[in-house]
């Protein structure tokens, strides 16, 4: 962690990330910068060997991490009447779907927010009624759900030729021409969503390993989403703006990069309904997803170890992890000892510590995903900014820089929240994802990028939407750094064999993480969390 005062900068050219970003310093604040597991990481790679363990812990089923994965395995073993599992947590409890406080204020620092799950997806229907947070019909074509979690209007808005427009794709004066476009894609973003590959399956749905393997459907993933559009004649650059924002929002990526597969699949796989609730609707916290980690580690209970693992190796036909914890610093080392083992940590660390990893069918070098890095930030405001014209603040409100940029704009914390009156203080959370830059280039700048120049990007749209004024509301800012927040689908990633072994195994060490789809949403890391934990309890 990262702690020092510096000055809270307007970035002039704040799209772009370089020792070439002018600033003008204005106001002095105190922020925190955090990475997690970047400690632990370090001294692992850095400073040589762990202690010996000072303890033997012994299991049933050992899982080694608390991401949405690890934390859905535990539910799903609680679920079926296990009792003698644990959960090492790894660096950072939550991964992904952590979040913090500011007094009573919630945000989160990686994912925010889970659209209403289709029919297809019914383990996911299954987690939010067990947790209360859909409460009525979860098997049915319109369950109820807890209105407080459904997202409030407004929802979301652009900010275009310094005006709001209500929604984030790109209309207000934009030519007949290319809103004809806009017209067309959509329309053929709904033909696809109905259809069927000769397997009888649907060519785009959640989970993913549901889908449809109709060669003539996979050639998708032969291209990227540019060459589709351009192979559709698509060439409205509002459009492609829109699809290139969707890509580097749930991907990390930006649509010359990404899977024409997986690009679609963003548009097409969920259609999610509810009774209380239009089509597509979204379910989000003030803390973002860390709201549904929590409830689900709850409903789990499970006894939870810090610390993550170093190493682990069958042996005899069970499974033995050398885990390590810091504590004020120093290490402290244990042994698990498991019939099964779930292995719920990224596949970039999975590949160092798993012993032999490619025995399993998974070489690291042809199959390890590449992985997008992302920034989050939290600015903590006394009371809010005075707003441009045209639409009111919203959840989620984005900034159109058609030059591109990594920033994805901003949503607002107390949004959900109930109120006569404005609060005194709320939490703007904004977030970037470096797609702008390779993958290693943007972790190297993460790593050695002064405190300035993260809080100029990280701030870069609140000074588009509020100018200099911002300044004076805010009281802290804490920034995250997650140099490898999500795997990115690449083309050629739906028929990654490295990927399909680890989905395939079963025996006692079992797979459990989003990677295992070739990219990172909840709908993935639980569907694989919940395999892994009945795999772990078939032969019982």
């Amino acid at each position: 962690m990262e702690r020092r005062s510096f000055l809270f900068a307007a970035a002039a050219g704040a799209a772009a990330v370089s020792a070439g970003v002018g600033y003008r310093r204005w106001q002095e604040i105190d922020p925190v910068v955090r990475a997690p597991g970047r400690e632990l990481g370090h001294y692992l790679r850095d400073r040589g060997s762990v202690p010996p363990p000072s303890e033997v812990i012994d299991t049933d089923v050992a899982i080694f991490g608390a991401g949405m994965a690890g934390l859905t395995a535990a539910w799903q073993l609680r679920r079926d009447g296990h009792d003698d599992f644990l959960v090492v947590d790894g660096p950072e409890p939550f991964g992904n779907a952590a979040g913090g406080q500011y007094g009573d204020l919630a945000y989160p620092t990686g994912a925010h927010y889970l659209p209403v799950p289709s029919r297809d997806c019914t383990h996911v229907r299954e987690i939010l009624s067990d947790l209360g947070i859909l409460q009525r019909d979860p098997h049915g074509d319109k369950p109820y759900y807890d209105e407080r979690y459904l997202l409030h209007a407004p929802e979301e808005r652009l900010l275009a030729n310094g005006r709001w427009h209500e929604g984030i794709v790109p209309r207000a004066g934009v030519p007949a021409a290319e809103l004809a476009e806009h017209a067309r894609f959509f329309a053929e973003m709904e033909r696809l969503r109905g259809l069927h590959g000769s397997d009888g399956r649907r060519v785009f749905t959640l989970p993913s390993s549901a889908s449809s393997r109709d060669p003539a459907w996979l050639q998708l993933d032969t291209l990227t989403l540019k060459g589709w559009f351009e192979r559709n004649g698509y060439t409205s650059p509002t459009l492609y703006w829109y699809v290139d924002y969707c890509c580097r929002d749930d991907y990390g990526a930006s649509a010359a990069t990404v899977s024409a597969w997986a690009g679609l699949h963003y548009f097409c796989a969920r259609g999610g309904t509810a009774a209380n609730a239009g089509d597509g609707a979204w379910l989000t916290w003030p803390g973002g997803l860390q709201p549904l980690a929590a409830g689900l580690a709850a409903r789990a209970r499970a006894r939870r170890l810090s610390g993550a693992a170093v190493s682990i190796r069958e042996v005899e036909g069970k499974v033995e992890a050398l885990c390590c914890a810091l504590e004020h610093g120093k290490p402290r080392s244990y042994l698990v000892r498991a019939r099964k083992a779930i292995c719920a940590m990224p596949l970039f660390v999975a590949s160092r510590v798993v012993d032999n990893i490619a025995a399993y069918g998974f070489d690291p070098v042809r199959h390890l995903p590449a992985t997008a890095p992302w920034l989050v930030a939290n600015f903590l405001l006394r009371g809010f900014p005075e707003e441009l014209p045209e639409a009111p603040l919203a959840w989620d409100n984005v900034v159109l820089r058609p030059e591109g940029g990594p920033q994805l704009g901003y949503i607002v914390s107390t949004h959900q929240d109930i109120r006569v009156a404005p609060p005194e203080r709320t939490v703007f959370t904004t977030y970037a994802a470096l797609s702008h830059l390779s993958p290693l280039a943007a972790r190297r700048w993460l790593q050695s990028a002064s405190s300035d120049e993260l809080l100029a990007l990280a701030a870069a749209d609140l000074h588009a939407a509020y100018g200099r004024d911002v300044g004076r509301y805010v009281e802290r800012a804490d920034i995250t750094l997650r140099a490898h927040a999500m795997a990115v689908p690449l083309p050629g990633f739906r028929s990654n064999a490295g990927l399909a072994a680890l989905q395939a195994l079963n025996g006692p060490l079992l797979f459990a993480h989003a990677d295992l789809s070739g990219f990172s949403v909840f709908e993935e890391a639980s569907w694989w969390g919940v395999q892994a934990a009945r795999k772990a309890l078939t032969l019982l």
